[in-house]
């Protein structure tokens, strides 16, 4: 039986003023429905690319995505991204950016439904008191929190997220770390995320995909978090489980040296 989301054999060579460049060679990966998986290595290893094939804003020069076994190569609302900038629209409400997207996807529904359905998604991320205010009246935590509103809001088979908590302070970033993780065990939803964060990818992740330095990179090791769920950081601290597989993605990265790659 195929997986959920299968990446096959995926290659990409960007045309470039200096000549061809090899950014991902030979990527091969697996996902069942409901995994959360994240993605970590050093910069210009590819991680973002891979993000971009799935989301179908990139086209693999050979291989390609298969979700639920067809083919995805160009963008659709089955597969929703975040940012790590949230791209919000600075002149609607928190509740106009959203019913954008409802709007979008979700025209069987009458006015009503989807009125319900943004203020559902609202509620998950603990956003109905802001719904009327405007991106620049809300902090950078509370935008992100309304970017996967927006992203849950159009009921994608896949959660990609790109960095989604890397601009914002410590504080922040582990509330809403602790959101999603509230959010994937109620949705039971399928996410690839892309990460800097050693800690985050330990904490949130079911399988954690280690890429191999550029050009040319490729998957070097594929770790499973032996954690159970649900996950509190806090009782995780000293658990020698989770510090082995920090201590596995630390000594991995370590033993990748960075080259000196355009991403």
């Amino acid at each position: 039986m195929s997986a959920y989301l299968s990446i096959e054999d995926v290659g990409i060579t960007f045309q470039t003023e200096k000549g061809s460049f090899r950014a991902l060679d030979g990527v091969t990966l697996r996902v069942e429905k409901g995994e959360f998986i994240s993605i970590i290595g050093h910069s210009g290893c590819g991680k973002s690319t891979i993000l971009n094939i799935v989301a179908g804003l990139l086209q693999a020069t050979e291989g390609g995505v298969l979700l639920e076994g067809r083919e995805v190569d160009t963008p659709g609302p089955d597969r929703a991204v975040v940012f790590q900038n949230h791209s919000l629209l600075p002149w609607l409400s928190v509740y106009d950016n959203v019913k954008l997207a409802v709007d979008k996807v979700c025209k069987a529904k009458t006015k009503a439904q989807r009125h319900d359905w943004i203020m559902h998604n609202l509620d998950l991320v603990r956003m109905i008191p802001a719904k009327d205010k405007k991106p620049d009246e809300i902090s950078g935590g509370m935008k992100q929190r309304v970017g996967i509103a927006r992203a849950l809001a159009m009921e994608p088979k896949v959660l990609l997220l790109d960095e989604p908590f890397g601009a914002l302070d410590a504080l922040t970033r582990a509330h809403l770390q602790d959101s999603l993780m509230e959010i994937h065990r109620t949705l039971g939803n399928t996410v690839l995320m892309i990460t800097h964060d050693v800690d985050e990818s330990v904490l949130l992740s079911d399988r954690i995909v280690m890429m191999n330095n550029g050009p040319a990179a490729t998957i070097g090791q594929i770790l499973k978090v032996e954690l159970e769920r649900p996950r509190h950081r806090m009782d995780l601290a000293d658990d020698p489980t989770y510090t082995a597989a920090r201590a596995e993605v630390l000594r991995f990265l370590h033993g990748n040296t960075p080259h000196s790659v355009a991403a």
